[in-house]
């Protein structure tokens, strides 16, 4: 055996070459069929992933470019068939119309937008998302006093936002 293999046995040589010449009209074939370029090229690409993949094999063939063009016309319908089955679901969905937020939501939203992020975190985690302030302490991982004080800032901080001179209690 000789100490320099002849380029033709180094299969990822070959199977360069062999991208080289038919990615184009495979490319070209796909666009034909699908009549989106992007997209030939895309399911091109994918087409010779898979090749590469199964390249030792793949080189023995006669035609190994029949087999990737098999697979890029497989990929390609079976893109236009997903294509069709999510069409139809999306006819079937009925647009729903929703309310917008009533001047209150909108007025508390902007009031905690003006709170300190610490802060805003915690009144937001201890009110809206029912944490126990043993349990927001662990997440932002300081103790359960330091959460107290920043909700009792919050909550003095939103009643003066919102005009209310009530303190809103825990």
């Amino acid at each position: 055996m000789s100490a320099v293999e002849p380029e033709s046995a180094n299969p990822l040589s070959d199977f360069a070459q062999f991208y080289a010449a038919q990615f184009h009209g495979v490319t070209v074939a796909l666009f034909a069929y699908t009549g989106d370029f992007p997209l030939a090229q895309d399911i091109a690409q994918e087409a010779f992933t898979r090749a590469v993949i199964r390249w030792e094999k793949l080189r023995t063939y006669d035609d190994p470019a029949a087999w990737v063009r098999r697979v890029a016309f497989n990929l390609a319908s079976s893109r236009w068939r997903h294509g069709r089955v999510v069409s139809a679901y999306l006819r079937r969905q009925r647009e729903q119309h929703v309310d917008g937020p009533d001047p209150d939501r909108v007025a508390l939203i902007r009031a905690l937008a003006t709170l300190p992020e610490r802060q805003r975190r915690a009144v937001i985690l201890h009110y809206l998302a029912d944490m126990s302030v043993a349990d927001v302490a662990r997440q932002e991982n300081v103790s359960p006093n330091t959460v107290k004080s920043w909700l009792h800032r919050g909550r003095a901080q939103l009643a003066a936002a919102l005009g209310d001179q009530r303190e809103v209690r825990s």
